[in-house]
């Protein structure tokens, strides 16, 4: 995906949060993320939102904490994450492609790093908000899951601070099925090495694979769904260190 589908993904998905949480109310319970409500979802995202603005329309090159919480609620609420939504989707459609400004992981240009990451945190939150409201999720387009697997896996999960290691080294094979996209995740004392793989039935064995179509494992990996959603074949203790280590701060 491209920096323009990016960007349109960050509005679709944004205008779906934002219909979610209108239609559940802020003090519905939020099932994915539990101890949360529709109120913590949104200033939570209303805070990332304004935190990613300011790197792209005021170019920081370090690290600046975000913005504060909104103690807001209600219509007030949602009005302040529409117009913080719309802010980061004007800013990202007019900032320079080479703008420069920080990062935390290794992407072509701060610009697609910024498009793509706020994408995928406003795709995860959608979901969020429509498992509070309940019903039918909407639609997550594969190739914006594999994408989302990507970034989870060569991006997050390898950075210094992941707690998703082994004693001994293992190997974790996550693989699309509906698109072939195939990820061999190397699993040691040191941060998890992903390499992409060909989807050849000749990658040679692992001790667990996770399989299932691109918007299950996302979602799964994401922990949006549960892991039950997804085939596991190998060991199943690799799939459980997932659903115990892998959660992102």
């Amino acid at each position: 995906m491209d920096i323009t589908e990016h960007i349109n993904t960050l509005a679709a998905e944004g205008r779906l949060l934002a219909e979610a949480a209108a239609e559940a109310g802020t003090g519905a319970a939020v099932p994915t993320c539990p101890g949360w409500q529709v109120r913590d979802l949104l200033r939570h995202t209303v805070m990332v939102h304004g935190w990613a603005t300011a790197f792209v329309t005021e170019g920081h090159t370090s690290y600046v904490r975000g913005p504060a919480e909104p103690a807001l609620d209600g219509a007030e609420l949602l009005d302040r994450y529409r117009e913080g939504h719309r802010s980061l989707v004007d800013a990202l459609e007019g900032a320079p492609p080479d703008l420069r400004c920080w990062t935390f992981f290794a992407a072509p240009s701060p610009l697609a790093f910024w498009a793509r990451r706020q994408a995928h945190e406003t795709t995860i939150h959608r979901v969020d908000a429509e498992s509070a409201r309940g019903g039918v999720l909407s639609p997550v387009a594969a190739g914006h899951a594999v994408d989302g697997v990507d970034e989870l896996l060569r991006g997050f999960q390898a950075r210094p601070k992941s707690r998703l290691r082994t004693e001994v080294p293992r190997t974790l094979r996550v693989r699309a099925t509906d698109t072939g996209a195939v990820w061999n995740v190397e699993l040691s004392a040191d941060p998890p090495r992903t390499v992409r793989g060909t989807g050849e039935p000749t990658e040679g064995a692992v001790d667990c694979e996770l399989s299932g179509t691109a918007r299950d494992l996302c979602l799964s990996l994401w922990n949006r769904l549960p892991l039950t959603a997804l085939t596991v074949t190998g060991d199943p203790a690799l799939a459980r260190l997932w659903r115990e280590r892998s959660a992102v701060n």
